[in-house]
């Protein structure tokens, strides 16, 4: 393991324990797209379907089970959150947002699942980019919270890049899938840096509104 994948795990914990510490503190799902969060539930979940079947390290399996686990408690978390504070959940914004998930059947190669959850994951952040650009602003605990989740995404891709160089290895569909990814995540990262974490989009394109 190197420390860009090591980085990267870190950062993706991170994120997911700030988006349940915003819900939890703030009593509030206000910002959230409940969208993007069944759609996290569904990359891991469809990932890691050998998590009882093929054992790589201790690390692997313990960064699997958190993987399925804590997303899912996430998404348990912002549903049950927009069924009591609807007032403060955008759903109309939300949901005007199209969501497009392509059937899979029922017995499908693991291998197939694993390649439609890395494509999965790469656009799954959308309707939440989507959700702020048409809001116009966004919380400075929402804002970290994609920060850090954008961040697992870049430091994943040096890890590619890494293992490439240093250990032969080359993935062509998680390389692509996390370039769209990390280009999805650009513009955030530039007003993240040049604005700050109160980032106020008022005036402002972003590469997902391009894309709606």
């Amino acid at each position: 393991m190197n420390i860009f994948r090591l980085t990267g795990d870190l950062s993706h914990l991170a994120a997911i324990i700030i988006l349940l510490l915003k819900i939890w503190k703030t009593r509030s799902c206000a910002g959230i797209s409940g969208k993007s969060q069944i759609l996290f539930a569904l990359v891991f979940t469809s990932r890691y379907l050998d998590l009882l079947t093929a054992f790589i390290s201790f690390y692997n399996s313990i960064m699997k089970v958190k993987l399925i686990c804590v997303p899912m408690r996430s998404y348990q978390t912002t549903v049950n959150g927009i069924a009591s504070y609807r007032i403060a959940y955008k759903e109309n914004i939300d949901i005007s947002y199209k969501l497009d998930i392509p059937p899979s059947p029922t017995c499908i190669h693991s291998l197939i699942m694993w390649t439609f959850s890395i494509y999965l994951e790469s656009v799954s952040i959308l309707p939440q980019l989507f959700m702020i650009s048409k809001t116009g602003e966004a919380e400075t605990i929402t804002t970290h919270y994609l920060f850090f989740l954008g961040l697992y995404r870049a430091l994943y891709l040096i890890n590619w890049i890494w293992r490439f160089y240093f250990e032969g290895f080359f993935d062509m569909i998680a390389i692509v899938a996390g370039v769209v990814q990390t280009i999805l995540y650009c513009d955030f990262f530039y007003l993240y840096v040049t604005k700050g974490p109160q980032i106020n989009l008022s005036g402002t394109r972003l590469i997902c509104q391009v894309l709606d």
